[in-house]
């Protein structure tokens, strides 16, 4: 049928280091969040879901739920920087859910967690957009090459979205930039 995108072939194992890419990612600025919202747990709950999952949990319930919780949370963040630090904790938890279709909008799934966490070190550091491209650099340097052969089998990510939009993009662009270096 015209339209539909193909199927891309995932294993749990694929899905389980994409999601320890987002937890790692996401990680790095739950300090933020927390320096926000000090007594709401549940951005590190959902980073905890996603690490449990990664390293041989299961797809539940509780994940979704997690995944929910810290979106609540970005909601009743004070600051955008603590806003984006939940995104980034929602995204790592989401990660578990990639969908094996060959859509441009499923590279979120993979790198939205390294974006949102991207842009709460912008944010903290007055939006200084070389924070976020020194953060996309670290990013790159965690991902495995389970990750990037993962993000080769899916179509470069779309346009849109603002700036977290634009540090998906940029960091698409370098991991499979990566790829490209290291086959030369």
């Amino acid at each position: 049928m015209t339209g539909e995108a193909s199927e891309v072939v995932l294993s749990k194992q694929d899905l389980r280091a994409v999601t320890a890419f987002a937890a790692a990612s996401a990680e790095v600025v739950l300090e933020v969040f927390e320096a926000d919202q000090p007594d709401d747990s549940r951005p590190r709950d959902a980073i905890g879901a996603a690490w449990a999952f990664a390293r041989g949990g299961e797809r539940g319930k509780s994940l979704r739920d997690t995944a929910s919780a810290a979106l609540k949370a970005a909601k009743s963040a004070h600051t955008a920087a603590g806003r984006e630090a939940a995104w980034a904790a929602m995204s790592a938890a989401g990660a578990a859910y990639l969908h094996p279709l060959a859509k441009a909008t499923q590279v979120k799934h993979i790198l939205g967690a390294g974006a949102y966490a991207a842009r709460a070190a912008e944010l903290v550091a007055d939006d200084d957009r070389s924070v976020g491209a020194e953060h996309l650099e670290r990013t790159v340097r965690r991902a495995t090459p389970v990750v990037v052969d993962v993000l080769k089998r899916f179509p470069t990510a779309p346009d849109g979205g603002g700036r977290v939009g634009e540090l998906i993009r940029m960091l698409d662009a370098d991991l499979r930039l990566l790829t490209l270096t290291e086959r030369l």
